[in-house]
């Protein structure tokens, strides 16, 4: 829950007018993002948005050192896999992060618990893409177990 808050709030500031053409516009570049785009930022949106969200837990906490490790590599592979825009089986959807980058003003968070408090999801919640916003636990691709409707 510390990594869902810092990262929710550091990345809507970021979208703030005054802030973003200065420090997030480079990450935003990509449209529809690839693995290395997840780190493709300003060193200060790196720092204090990428880097200490998913490490305010371990040190509040008091993490084991092989505890952090772990944790690391799981949000490290998260993002990665968040920024690919492949839906694989057994990791959480990319789809969020996707619609983020196309639209901009829509889903912040890590895990969406945030952006449905604050209704920053509102935009994502009426697409199709919501429909497939699942952990898909098949190597079935989601757009032919959520196929788009045609008329």
């Amino acid at each position: 829950m510390m990594e869902e808050i810092a990262f929710y709030y550091s990345h809507r500031f970021l979208h703030n007018k005054y802030i973003y053409k200065y420090i997030h516009k480079q990450h935003h570049e990509w449209t529809s993002p690839i693995a290395v785009s997840a780190i493709y930022a300003h060193p200060i949106e790196h720092i204090f948005s990428n880097m200490l969200p998913p490490a305010l837990g371990i040190f509040i906490m008091g993490s084991h050192i092989a505890t952090a490790w772990m944790w690391f590599a799981i949000a490290l592979t998260s993002t990665l896999n968040a920024h690919s825009g492949y839906h694989l089986p057994f990791f959480p959807s990319p789809e969020a992060h996707n619609f983020h980058h196309l639209k901009f003003t829509n889903c912040f968070g890590v895990l969406g618990v945030l952006d449905r408090l604050h209704g920053t999801d509102s935009l994502f919640r009426s697409t199709k893409a919501y429909s497939r916003h699942i952990m898909m636990l098949s190597f079935k691709a989601p757009r032919d177990a959520f196929p788009d409707k045609t008329n």
